[in-house]
Parts: C-alpha cells; sequence; structure tokens
C-alpha cells in the first residue's frame, strides 16, 4: 500500500514540475500567428474605427518610435465590444505576439511583432549596461552599422535569433547610438531572389518581408538594393 502511495506522489510530482517546465508563452497555440486569429481582430478593429469616427484602438507611443511597433493595438479598446477573447497568441494573453497596426493613414491593416525578438535584443542589453552602456565593436559593417564584439560583453558566442520567416539565425547590428538591431540581409536577399516588382534606388525593401507575411521586421535598420540588387543598408 505505502508503495502505492509513493508511487502515485511521485507520479503527481513530476506532472506539477513539468506544468513548472512549460510556460504559458511555449504553448504551441500561443506561438504560431493564427490567419483566423489575426482577421478577427482587424474586424475588430474595423467595426472600433467605424463606431468610432475613424478613431483607432491602439495605445500612445512616441513618434519616433520604430515604424513596426509604433500602433499597438490596445485590446481593452475592442475586447469584449468587438472581440470576444484576447487571441491566445497575444502578448496579453500570455503569447509571443505583439498585435499592432500598419498602414494607420490610408488602410489600417493588423501585423504582428515577434516578441522572441525583443527579449533577444534585451539580453543584449542587459551586457551592454553591465558594460558601462556602451557597445563594444568587432568591425564595420557599413556607413554607422558595426558588428558586435561579443567577447567583449561577456558571451561565449556571437548572438542570433531565429528569422520569423525563414527560420534561419539571424544576426545582429548596432548603430553608432549603440542600439541594437537584428539584421535581416539573408531574409531579404532570399525574398528579392524571388520578386518580379520594379524597386525604385533608395527604395526602402523591408516590405518584401511582411507583404505576404503576417509579422513585420520590427527593430530593423531600412534596407535597400545595391546595382547587384542585393540588399545593404540604406544611408540615413
Amino acid at each position: 500500500m505505502k508503495k502505492g502511495l509513493l508511487a502515485i506522489t511521485l507520479l503527481i510530482s513530476v506532472l506539477l514540475l513539468s506544468g513548472c517546465m512549460f510556460p504559458e508563452s511555449e504553448r504551441a497555440e500561443n506561438q504560431i500567428p493564427y490567419e483566423d486569429q489575426i482577421i478577427s481582430v482587424q474586424n475588430a478593429v474595423n467595426q472600433f474605427r467605424g463606431a468610432s469616427s475613424g478613431l483607432l484602438p491602439i495605445k500612445t507611443r512616441d513618434m519616433d518610435v520604430d515604424q513596426y511597433i509604433k500602433y499597438p493595438i490596445d485590446f481593452s479598446k475592442i475586447s469584449p465590444a468587438y472581440l470576444s477573447e484576447i487571441p491566445p497568441n497575444a502578448y496579453e494573453s500570455g503569447g509571443i505576439y505583439q498585435y499592432v497596426l500598419m498602414d494607420v493613414e490610408e488602410n489600417p491593416t493588423v501585423k504582428l511583432v515577434d516578441l522572441r525578438l525583443t527579449e533577444a535584443i534585451r539580453t543584449i542589453n542587459i551586457r551592454k549596461s553591465a558594460n558601462g552602456g556602451k557597445a563594444p565593436i568587432a568591425e564595420i559593417i557599413d556607413d554607422n552599422v558595426y558588428k558586435l564584439n561579443y567577447k567583449a560583453m561577456g558571451f561565449q558566442e556571437e548572438q542570433t535569433v531565429t528569422s520569423p520567416y525563414s527560420g534561419k539565425n539571424l544576426p545582429f547590428v548596432v548603430n553608432g547610438k549603440g542600439e541594437v538591431f537584428v539584421d535581416y540581409s539573408m531574409d531579404l536577399y532570399e525574398a528579392l531572389q524571388n520578386y518580379e516588382g520594379t524597386l525604385e534606388p533608395g527604395q526602402d525593401i523591408r516590405f518584401l518581408l511582411y507583404e505576404n507575411s503576417p509579422i513585420v521586421p520590427a527593430y530593423s535598420l531600412p534596407y535597400t538594393v545595391d546595382e547587384k540588387n542585393e540588399p545593404v543598408f540604406k544611408s540615413e
């Protein structure tokens, strides 16, 4: 009898530990940009806009914030009035995506920001803070774009983040102000191979990543193409 009770106790302990080791944000349903959830939020945004004389259900951000995170959706304004529940994959529900609006002037469109990028950058910024707020430079990549010296920051290896588009490991770059960005060059190179349109000289080509994807290239520098039609950082 005692052995049976011990076995049951051990089983319960294992189950409890498994639950603790599986955070809400790591659940599968919280990591997938489901199209039906995006559509339901888009419909709610449209209804709110129609009922409020064109106002948008967004949180206030400084105007100089990254354009891809400038207009986060304020779910308190659309749920439950126009949305039965906040999507499980939304940050507000423990998911990994921040719901934002793009093209707010002409055609407010719901898109997603992958917050795993935010966490990866935060990790680098913590090390940068421990280094007196400075970002040690390993080499110059382009005008005002640099590669980080990770060993000088205490990392054992170069830091990367998984691309929300290709699944590739994307590196980081830093500008002269010490601001850290994701380098989407690899994804843009691939996108250019399949693009059949015409690009203007100096045109920001990041739209190639999100025009057919629900996810925007947040925390990135502008890119354009060179004479070989390959992605390069766009000079400011």
